[in-house]
C-alpha cells in the first residue's frame, strides 16, 4: 500500500528572493557552468546547500555539508525560507515541447511519500545504483536534515487523480527554466481533496523514475534513524517519509529521452574490426548518406518500428545495426529475462560494449571508457571532432518496458532511461526537524 501524506514545506519567499533565481535543475545534472551561474544567480541559490564548491582549506569542520548545513539553518532563521501554514500537497504541472511535437503538459503532485524496503513490494527500482553517489547524498541528508530535490515517482491510475487535482486557482509559483520548460506549482490544502488523493494511492505500486541513488539514500537514513531510536509499531517519524513527485504512467505527457553512449580513449581501435566482430550478432548496414542530427533520428525512429536499431558513428563512417540474431546472443544473455533482452540498451550493452569492445561490466559502471549524452548533436560531435571511437545512437525505452522490468524485480543498465523535463530542486523543501 503506497502512503503518502501532506506536509508543510518550506518554500522561497519571493520577497526575499525571487524563486526562479533560487531553484535549481537536479544536483547530478548541474555542469561545472550550471553551478556557475546558479551561484551568481542569487546568494540564496540552492546550489550552494545540494552541490556546493569545495574549497582548497576544506577540513571535517568546513566543507560542502557543513557550509549547506550552515546556509540551510540560516535561510530559514532570515525568512528566506518559510515554512507553509497548513499540511499541504502541491500540484505540480510542467509546459515542455520536444523536436517535432506540440507543446505538452505532464501533471503531478508533490507530497510525502512512506519510504519502503524493495522487498514490500510498493517501490521498485528500474536501475542500477552506484556506491558513490550514494554516500555524497547521505553525508548531505545527515548534515541538513532535509531532503531538497525530488523524488520522480511513477503510478497507473485511470484519471480519478487527475480529476481531484484539476486546478481551479492560479499557480503560486510559474517559473520558466533555462531549458523553456514552464513549472507551474500550486498549493492544496483542502482535506478533503487530500483524503481523496490519499485514499485513491492507496493501492498503488510505486515504480522510481529519476532518484535511485535518492531514495536508497533515505532508506539508509532511515535505518540509521531507527537504529538509533527504535520506533514503535505506530511510530511515523519524520525520517520514515522522503519527499516524492508522483505522475500517472498513463500521462500521454510523460516523455523518455535516449541516453547516447560515447566510447573514447580505447587503447586500439578499428572500424573494420568492429564491423568483423558485430556481424556475429548484428545485420549491418552502412548509411552513406550525410547523417545530421534530424536524419539519425528518424532513420533510428523507422527502423526501430521492427526491433532492436542501433546507429553506430565513427569519425568518417555511419552503420546501422538491426535485427539481432538469437542463436547469436543466446550465450550471451544466459539468465537473462526476455524481458531484458527486448530492450535496445541490453542489446547494446551486452554484445557491443562487452563482447565486441571488451569493455567489462566494472569499467562501464565506473565510466573509464564510455560516456552519455543526452543530445544526438553532442553525440555526433564527439567522435566527428573530439576523438572519441566510436558513438552508439539509440531510441528511448518505452514506459511500458520500464514499468514490466521493475515490476518483475529486475534492473535495466545504469542511465538507461531519461526522463524529460527533470523536476526543479527547491520548489517544495521537506525539513525533518
Amino acid at each position: 500500500m503506497a502512503h503518502i501524506q501532506p506536509f508543510r514545506a518550506l518554500r522561497y519567499d519571493p520577497a526575499f528572493v525571487s524563486p526562479a533565481l533560487a531553484v535549481t535543475q537536479p544536483y547530478d545534472k548541474i555542469s561545472p557552468a550550471m553551478q556557475g551561474r546558479y551561484y551568481d544567480a542569487s546568494p540564496y541559490n540552492l546550489v550552494r546547500i545540494i552541490l556546493g564548491r569545495k574549497e582548497q582549506e576544506d577540513s571535517s569542520k568546513n566543507n560542502i555539508y557543513t557550509r549547506a548545513a550552515g546556509y540551510f539553518r540560516d535561510w530559514r532563521r532570515e525568512g528566506i525560507l518559510r515554512q507553509d501554514f497548513a499540511p499541504s500537497i502541491y500540484a505540480y504541472s510542467q509546459r515542455f515541447s520536444l523536436p517535432g511535437s506540440a507543446e505538452l503538459q505532464r501533471r503531478g503532485f508533490i507530497a510525502l511519500g512512506r519510504i519502503e524496503d524493495y522487498s514490500n513490494r510498493i517501490v521498485f527500482r528500474h536501475e542500477q545504483t552506484l556506491a558513490k553517489p550514494k554516500a555524497d547524498r547521505l553525508d548531505l541528508l545527515r548534515a541538513t536534515r532535509a531532503h531538497f530535490g525530488q523524488l520522480f515517482m511513477l503510478y497507473e491510475d485511470s484519471g480519478e487523480i487527475a480529476t481531484a487535482l484539476a486546478a481551479h486557482s492560479a499557480p503560486d509559483v510559474s517559473i520558466t527554466d533555462e531549458y523553456g520548460v514552464n513549472h507551474d506549482l500550486r498549493q492544496i490544502s483542502d482535506p478533503q481533496t487530500i483524503a481523496s488523493i490519499q485514499n485513491a494511492m492507496r493501492e498503488k505500486k510505486l515504480v522510481i523514475a529519476d532518484g535511485h541513488h535518492r531514495y536508497e539514500t533515505a532508506l539508509t537514513y532511515r535505518n540509521e534513524c531507527r537504529a538509533a531510536n527504535p520506533p514503535s509499531k505506530s511510530d511515523a517519524g519524520p525520517a520514515e517519509f522522503v519527499m516524492m513527485t508522483f505522475v500517472d504512467m498513463n500521462d500521454r505527457a510523460l516523455s523518455i529521452l535516449p541516453t547516447h553512449r560515447i566510447v573514447h580513449s580505447l587503447p586500439s581501435f578499428s572500424e573494420d574490426d568492429f564491423l568483423s566482430t558485430a556481424r556475429n550478432f548484428f545485420n549491418i548496414d552502412e548509411v552513406n548518406e550525410v547523417l545530421d542530427p534530424a536524419a539519425a533520428t528518424a532513420i533510428l525512429r523507422e527502423s526501430g518500428r521492427t526491433g532492436t536499431t542501433l546507429l553506430a558513428v565513427t569519425k568518417s563512417r555511419n552503420f546501422l545495426l538491426h535485427h539481432p540474431d538469437p542463436n547469436a546472443t543466446a550465450a550471451i544473455f544466459t539468465g537473462i529475462s526476455l524481458r531484458q533482452q527486448s530492450l535496445d540498451v541490453m542489446q547494446l550493452h551486452k554484445c557491443l560494449l562487452e563482447a565486441v569492445l571488451n569493455l567489462s561490466e566494472e569499467s562501464i559502471r565506473n565510466q573509464q571508457n564510455i560516456s552519455y549524452v543526452r543530445d544526438t548533436a553532442e553525440a555526433l560531435s564527439q567522435v566527428r571532432e573530439r576523438g572519441a571511437n566510436i558513438a552508439f545512437l539509440m531510441n528511448p525505452c518505452r514506459i511500458t518496458q520500464v514499468r514490466d522490468i521493475a515490476f518483475a524485480g529486475e534492473v535495466m543498465p545504469q542511465k538507461s532511461t531519461d526522463f524529460y523535463p527533470k523536476l526543479l530542486s527547491g520548489l517544495t523543501i521537506y525539513a525533518l526537524d
